[in-house]
């Protein structure tokens, strides 16, 4: 449902590699509209290649709030996203714009629109073991101790989703209490002071979008996405624990840099990973309430979101 009585945003979610930048960027080019970026890989500074961060020209043309805010080296947490991204849409509005929120990080949407849940703070010791005993047994083997301890939150994340799955192990850890129960003891939030029209961009076909995720990788590595995890893994401060590195595509060129895999193993690998992660944005994006479905060949989509704007925005 739409308030009149708050000011409009609109929310462009979709997997990766579905078109998101492109239809922003015709969005923005209207001149009323300005894009906020909701990615948690485009906020490190030197991930250029990898994460698909806009290009300088294309900045220039439509700037992007929250990109390059961040030192790979940082941590960036989905509280300090929030806090960043209300800021940034009351700057928008102050200045006679619609914020246009758009990316594919799904729990930075989510948080927007549902505020946070009190859980406790990361335990890096904790974290630290947990990522020692995913690369001795394996993913699906933490899957199995979150089945044990909290089923509730192990029906909701798959095996692959190593940051959702230790982190819900690392409550349990540090508490004693299932992460899906301090969810359940949350308070209601206050409401968001923005009225949020929700949009999804995805091709319908599974196999187009399978296709637009290789042959995305594939550029990835003609303009040197290889060159650019060199120069990561130069700087001596940065390593596959840290939520930077963490990001799809870099722990795999990573561990080809070390020389666990070869080239063509590598991509495949890369786009293997891509292609897992669209599977868990479209998931997620089916259960979400109240959003309108954009087909990203379709040269009216721009259109269909400007019709759900207020009139005059």
């Amino acid at each position: 449902m739409t308030n009149p009585s708050r000011p409009a945003a609109i929310c462009l979610m979709g997997p990766t590699a579905a078109g998101k930048t492109a239809l922003a960027m015709a969005l923005a080019a209207r001149g009323d509209v300005e894009i906020i970026s909701v990615d948690s890989g485009m906020v490190y500074r030197g991930m250029d290649i990898g994460t698909a961060k806009p290009t300088p020209d294309e900045l220039a043309l439509a700037p992007h709030r929250l990109i390059d805010i961040r030192d790979p080296a940082q941590a960036y947490s989905a509280a300090e996203f929030r806090s960043d991204a209300l800021a940034a849409m009351h700057e928008v509005v102050a200045a006679g714009r619609t914020p246009l929120l758009t990316g594919g990080t799904m729990l930075y949407f989510k948080v927007l629109r549902d505020g946070l849940a009190l859980l406790p703070e990361a335990d890096p010791a904790v974290r630290a073991q947990l990522d020692a005993d995913a690369a001795r047994d394996g993913l699906a083997s933490l899957h199995r101790r979150l089945q044990a301890v909290d089923p509730v939150a192990a029906a909701r994340i798959t095996p692959g989703d190593s940051q959702r799955l230790q982190r819900a192990l690392e409550v349990w850890l540090v508490t004693g209490k299932p992460l899906s129960q301090w969810h359940a003891e949350q308070p209601a939030p206050e409401p968001l002071p923005f009225d949020l029209r929700w949009f999804a961009v995805s091709p319908p076909d599974r196999a187009v979008l399978h296709e637009r995720i290789a042959r995305r990788f594939d550029l990835m590595l003609a303009q040197g996405f290889l060159d650019e995890v060199i120069a990561l893994k130069a700087r001596g401060d940065l390593h596959l624990g840290l939520p930077s590195m963490r990001a799809v595509g870099y722990r795999q060129a990573w561990l080809h840099l070390d020389g666990e895999t070869d080239l063509p193993t590598c991509r495949d690998q890369c786009v293997a990973a891509t292609r897992q992660l669209a599977k868990r944005q479209l998931t997620w994006l089916r259960s979400f309430p109240d959003l309108t479905w954009l087909d990203p060949s379709d040269i009216s989509a721009p259109a269909q979101i400007i019709r759900h704007l207020p009139s005059g925005t």
